[in-house]
């Protein structure tokens, strides 16, 4: 029986014997359940950075007074879209039905 000094003298060369296993890293299916965890803390760590780097606009100073503006608008039908909000809910009304 021939011996190989790398595998050590009781290692078995012959055509019964079981091949050595592989390191884990030779297996692809490890690196496959690897790869999801891996992906997953790679985009936490992008949405922390985008997060950072991205502050969300701070709201105006004067918020309250614009809104009234803006409901002052809409109750003054000259100036108000409600005309087109209407046209264009009632665009298949018929004529006798539609809003005066």
């Amino acid at each position: 029986m021939p011996s190989n000094p790398a595998m050590g003298p009781a290692a078995s060369t012959g055509p019964g014997a079981a091949p050595a296993a592989a390191p884990w890293w030779r297996f692809g299916h490890v690196w496959l359940i690897i790869a999801g965890p891996a992906i997953v803390i790679v985009a936490g760590f992008v949405t922390l950075w985008l997060a950072i780097s991205r502050p969300d606009p701070v709201v105006a100073e004067d918020y309250y007074r614009q809104g009234i503006e803006i409901n002052k608008t809409l109750a003054n039908p000259e100036k108000s879209l409600a005309p087109a909000v209407k046209g264009r809910n009632h665009a298949a009304t018929p004529v006798q039905d539609q809003p005066r």
